[in-house]
C-alpha cells in the first residue's frame, strides 16, 4: 500500500539532493562518488577470455529509457525514471497521485574497451553489456638466461 520506513525513497531523494548541493558548491568531480551511490542502481563486472561482461539489475526499465556512453576511458550508463501512479476512491473521494522521476547513473574506468565491439541486451530487467578489450600494441616481456 503506501511505503513506510526512514530508509525509501525518501532518504535517497535527501540524500541525492547533499550531492547536488555538495556540487554545486565544490565542483561537479568532488561530487560524483556521492551522487553515483545515491542514484545508482546494483552491478556485476567480470573480465574473462579478452573482454569484460557487465550485468546491471534495471528493473521496470524500458530500453529507450538507458543511455549507454563509452567516452574513453569511461562507461557510463545512464537509466531515467519517470513514474506516475494515480489511485482514486469514487466511495471516499481519496485522490492519490505520486510522481517518481529520477535519473541513476553509473561510471566504469575501461581504458582498454574496444568502443565499436560494446553489445548491449535489455531482458526482463538486466542489462547485460558485452565489452571486447582492444588488443594491446605487442609487447613481450624477456627473461635473462644465465650462462650456466
Amino acid at each position: 500500500m503506501f511505503e513506510q520506513g526512514p530508509f525509501g525513497r525518501h532518504a535517497e531523494e535527501m540524500f541525492g539532493q547533499l550531492a547536488k548541493t555538495f556540487g554545486d558548491t565544490f565542483g561537479e568531480e568532488f561530487a560524483a562518488p556521492f551522487r553515483e551511490r545515491a542514484m545508482s542502481f546494483r552491478t556485476d563486472l567480470y573480465e574473462q577470455d579478452g573482454r569484460y561482461t557487465l550485468e546491471a539489475e534495471l528493473p521496470g526499465f524500458r530500453k529507450e529509457d538507458i543511455d549507454i556512453d563509452y567516452t574513453a576511458p569511461y562507461l557510463t550508463i545512464r537509466a531515467v525514471r519517470h513514474e506516475e501512479t494515480r489511485q482514486e476512491e469514487d466511495s471516499r473521494r481519496i485522490v492519490r497521485s505520486e510522481r517518481r522521476h529520477g535519473e541513476f547513473v553509473r561510471r566504469f574506468y575501461m581504458e582498454d574497451a574496444d568502443r565499436e565491439g560494446i553489445r548491449a541486451l535489455l531482458k526482463d530487467g538486466l542489462l547485460r553489456l558485452d565489452i571486447p578489450k582492444k588488443e594491446q600494441p605487442g609487447g613481450k616481456r624477456i627473461l635473462i638466461e644465465s650462462e650456466d
